[in-house]
């Protein structure tokens, strides 16, 4: 099993909640949970807990697994489970897919933000203007998984490897579909409309989309909405969509 570490900065205070840390696979038959190497340091040497703390322990499906540190090892901690449980969403399932940026920090930072806000799914977009394709699934996930902790969520956003537009707006089945884009058109405020149930929405990349590509959508039955009156970066449109869809 290997965990994630929560960001060690924020650990350390008596008045902090107990440290969350991150597993792929929970295994409920398991009683006791062995630690990997990296964590086990963490614990043993970053954070010097001793046998008997509090730590949580999450899978990113839901599961809240809070456990007693049983043994102290800078290699080999481990952990007794003391009690499960499932977190239910707090916030309704919203997928964003948007547009791959040029500007890897900006795109690491929407990952980072949307996972903390309670995305569900995150979907990178190539688009006809969209100026880079290369894509780090793992170095991403990570952002996302570090995210998760940091806000102390068990939900983990299932991030996609990046799709083409067209195949894009054909794949995602949701209750509700929108396109932001900056185009001429009639087009209402986001916040304005009331969803229910799943939604998602189309954010394109620093050019927008084109003309082409708002039609497409369209006939694939996506809603065109605007974010408000400015112009906002791809990255900050991205979470505020978020948001104006989870009010």
């Amino acid at each position: 099993m290997r965990l994630q570490i929560f960001p060690a900065s924020l650990q350390g205070s008596p008045f902090m909640p107990a440290p969350f840390f991150y597993i792929a696979q929970f295994d409920p038959s398991k009683k006791v949970i062995s630690l990997d190497e990296d964590t086990s340091k963490h614990i043993a040497r970053v954070l010097r807990m001793q046998e008997g703390e509090k730590i949580n322990i999450t899978d990113g499906k839901g599961n809240l697994v809070t456990c007693a540190v049983l043994e102290t090892h800078k290699k080999h901690c481990k952990a007794e489970v003391k009690e499960t449980a499932i977190r239910k969403p707090a916030t309704p399932d919203i997928t964003v897919a948007i547009s791959l940026l040029k500007n890897t920090n900006r795109f690491e930072w929407f990952l980072e933000k949307a996972t903390e806000i309670g995305v569900s799914e995150i979907i990178p977009l190539i688009c006809v203007r969209t100026e880079k394709e290369k894509f780090r699934f793992e170095r991403l996930n990570a952002i996302c998984i570090s995210a998760m902790l940091q806000s102390q969520q068990c939900r983990l956003p299932v991030l996609h490897e990046p799709l083409l537009f067209n195949k894009a707006i054909t794949a995602i089945q949701c209750d509700q579909k929108f396109i932001a884009h900056c185009a001429e058109g009639k087009k209402k405020q986001l916040g304005q409309r009331s969803v229910n149930g799943s939604a998602a929405i189309l954010i394109g990349p620093e050019g927008d989309f084109t003309e082409r590509e708002i039609q497409l959508a369209l006939e694939n039955n996506f809603i065109p909405v605007s974010l408000g009156e400015t112009r906002l970066r791809t990255e900050t449109a991205g979470v505020v969509a978020a948001i104006k869809l989870m009010n």
